[in-house]
């Protein structure tokens, strides 16, 4: 039985949506040109794994406000890959991707953030 006390980052939901979208990035980045090994599927999974990654490096600091730091980066990885989504989406490569997951687990994380990083702000 897990009780509202959050033990780890792994705990988080938002720490674990975060991942899922990671796994989503790359099955669809998968999908896109050779091309674009260096260039969009590179970025846009180093923004993506960046999510989790500062959310849980936030989490494991000492002081409120490193842990606001480290999730205003998240967010702001999150912002960096809603535009290299948008892009990938605009480019079409010739195939038809399906963006759904990703649309609808970018946009949970990012509500999650800015809620954190708000009450984080007014505590």
């Amino acid at each position: 039985m897990k009780s509202d006390y959050v033990n780890s980052y792994q705990d988080l939901i938002v720490w674990q949506r975060a991942m899922d979208l990671v796994v989503e990035i790359y099955k669809i980045s998968e999908k896109y040109p050779n091309s674009e090994l260096y260039g969009l599927t590179s970025q846009t999974r180093r923004s993506a794994v960046s999510i989790p990654s500062n959310v849980a490096e936030g989490r494991r600091r000492s002081s409120r406000r490193s842990y606001l730091n480290f999730l205003t980066i998240a967010y702001s990885s999150g912002a960096e890959l809603e535009t290299q989504v948008e892009i990938a989406k605009r480019l079409n490569f010739g195939k038809k991707l399906d963006f759904t997951k990703i649309d609808d687990f970018l946009s949970q994380v990012m509500r999650m953030l800015n809620r954190m990083t708000y009450k984080l702000r007014t505590q």
